[in-house]
């Protein structure tokens, strides 16, 4: 039998506990902002002008991270802007959400031209994460637009890959709808694509986030987080509605998530607020805290 030294022991201890550090920082959730409740008020929803409001905000609702959209790339000095709004405010950069009509053949060019440009950007503030919307037809998708479809995300997957960025599916309610038909649409061509389902929208559609996760759980990398009411309506901060968090938690952990997750506010449009975005999103990140455990 062989005999272990004490110093010998104490000392695979430490490298052991050292691991299992290393370990459980890698499986860290970041719970982060998404933008969308400002967008919702500017002008073709571009949050540029008032992108330092919303890190801001952001930073003093205690988020862990942001997730910006899409139009706060755009403009030319937006990679400089943005580092030092991160650097500011202590808040890091997620990714950015992203949304194309991927099922227009005749729009897949410029599709991809826009997608390298947005993903590069990404990237040189941090980003890691693109959250992507295919576009809706307004009706089930054929297969040669679900093949088209199939084909720009894979070159889109690609670019985002040699910029150290992984790509996720984020859902409407036109994705799920129709017994997925949109979502598995893809799925069937690719099936290695990652998602970031949208709890909210999930809801809106009719579909159990709880069944869901349990169905797509190894493929689920990220999530938004939105609360509804008894009528589907959307209250006006997460923790006063009706859905129930602790069991989306729960049903997360069972499919070992340690992916990310991002707090996306929405009003109705006749809504008139009753206090500060910021403390709206204050109450959401510490009911995520208190209901969900991250």
């Amino acid at each position: 039998m062989t005999t272990v030294r004490r110093r010998d022991f104490l000392s695979l201890m430490a490298a052991g506990a050292a691991a299992g550090t290393v370990a459980a920082k890698q499986k860290i959730v970041l719970v982060g902002g998404h933008p969308w409740v400002y967008a919702a008020t500017q002008p073709e929803y571009d949050i540029t002008p008032v992108l330092d409001r919303i890190f801001e905000d952001m930073s003093a609702a205690g988020m862990d991270a942001i997730e910006l959209m899409h139009t706060a790339l755009r403009p030319d000095d937006s990679v400089a802007r943005i580092r030092e709004l991160s650097r500011k405010h202590k808040l890091p950069v997620l990714g950015t959400s992203y949304s194309a009509n991927m099922w227009k053949r005749d729009e897949g060019d410029a599709i991809l031209k826009d997608a390298k440009l947005l993903i590069g950007r990404l990237a040189q503030v941090g980003g890691r994460t693109l959250g992507t919307s295919v576009g809706s037809t307004g009706r089930p998708k054929t297969d040669e637009e679900l093949d088209t479809q199939a084909g720009i995300l894979r070159k889109i997957m690609a670019v985002c890959a040699d910029n150290g960025v992984v790509l996720n599916l984020h859902n409407h309610t036109y994705e799920v709808e129709n017994n997925e038909h949109d979502l598995k649409g893809t799925l069937a061509r690719i099936p290695e694509v990652k998602l970031g389902p949208d709890i909210g929208w999930l809801v809106s559609a009719g579909i159990d986030p709880v069944d869901f996760i349990r169905r797509h759980g190894k493929r689920i990398v990220f999530a938004h987080l939105r609360d509804a009411n008894a009528d589907r309506s959307w209250p006006e901060a997460m923790g006063e509605g009706v859905m129930d968090y602790g069991a989306v938690a729960r049903e997360l952990r069972k499919t070992g998530f340690a992916g990310d997750l991002v707090i996306e506010l929405a009003h109705a449009r006749a809504f008139k607020p009753t206090r500060p975005l910021r403390e709206s999103l204050r109450m959401s990140r510490e009911y995520v805290r208190k209901t969900m455990g991250y």
